[in-house]
């Protein structure tokens, strides 16, 4: 199978007008216009990624309005719930209100994830919001080294899909609390016995490659059942395989010269060299990841941002209700 790039005329092809509001950025920026902006530039600089180039104005523009949306979806959900409990007779049970955030690999999610926690929590329906990253759920490395999974690993087999689905179970049943693995970037694996407790916060973050994959079969949950909301970062497959290639580099330089990490056996390597080795990885691993199993789901969001090569969104999709 030939793992090429995907035609720029085919990664963006519209989503159905049937399902999807489309909103350029003119217009998706005039609902800030009455917004007052609650991150310093300081703020934004510690919760960028690497490589990513939010600015205060990307994050007024753009993130605001969306954290706004998301706040007024999570209190009129939680009202409907209420209500529905009232209408039974029953006691409220109103579960925290979950959005997922999917993208390919060096797309920006992480830090549209982080951002999206801080901003929300500076509303007032929404004060308490944690964020949990499906790289928690990967099997660890010694596990996919037995399953002959570590060039597979972010594909769908690499995750402990059932530990996913409970921790998710959890949260949306009123659990005290819940708990998720925790992953260490720099370790490039879980961390044993080190875990990210969630405590019936009003919102939860799940941010990850594969979660709006359909279910296995027919008779399985789906990850995305648990979701109140979706939100899928897109991107021309050109520009983010150059993201993931800046990004490479930028880590050669910085994270990967620390003895402790995991890929320092690559601080050595030339820029020529670092980037031809990164290239093999997105070749091989990511952009058929992209291709066979997370573009194929941004149908499935509730919302989809578009991003330019500069990484700033210039249309928004919104499904209609």
């Amino acid at each position: 199978m030939s793992h090429a790039a995907i035609p720029e005329e085919d990664a963006r092809v519209s989503l159905s007008p049937q399902l999807y509001r489309e909103i350029d950025r003119a217009e998706w920026s005039r609902l800030a216009a009455d917004m007052t902006q609650p991150l310093t530039e300081t703020e934004v600089v510690q919760i960028r990624g690497l490589g990513d180039r939010l600015d205060l104005r990307e994050v007024g523009e753009v993130y605001l309005p969306l954290s706004r949306l998301l706040s007024l979806y999570a209190e009129t959900t939680k009202r409907l719930g209420a209500d529905t409990s009232a209408f039974l007779h029953e006691r409220d049970t109103t579960t925290p209100f979950v959005v997922g955030v999917a993208g390919s690999v060096a797309v920006g999610k992480s830090t549209i994830a982080r951002l999206l926690r801080e901003l929300m929590s500076r509303w007032p329906g929404t004060p308490r919001v944690e964020l949990v990253t499906t790289d928690g759920f990967l099997y660890p490395n010694a596990e996919l080294e037995r399953r002959g999974l570590m060039l597979r690993k972010g594909f769908p087999e690499s995750y402990d899909r059932r530990a996913l689905v409970q921790f998710l179970s959890d949260v949306k049943s009123g659990a005290d609390e819940a708990r998720a693995p925790f992953y260490s970037h720099m370790r490039y694996d879980i961390v044993p016995d080190a875990h990210i407790t969630v405590r019936r916060p009003d919102v939860v973050i799940v941010e990850g490659l594969n979660v709006l994959q359909p279910p296995p079969t027919p008779n399985d949950v789906a990850v995305s059942d648990f979701f109140d909301f979706s939100v899928y970062v897109d991107a021309d497959s050109s520009h983010i395989t150059q993201w993931f290639l800046d990004r490479f580099l930028a880590l050669k330089r910085g994270a990967f010269a620390n003895p402790s990490s995991f890929f320092n056996s690559f601080a050595h390597l030339s820029d020529d060299e670092a980037t031809a080795f990164a290239r093999g990885v997105w070749d091989s691993i990511n952009l058929p990841n992209l291709q066979e199993n997370v573009l194929p789901t941004r149908h499935r969001a509730t919302l989809v941002l578009q991003k330019a090569a500069n990484h700033a969104v210039e249309r928004v999709l919104l499904r209609k209700l």
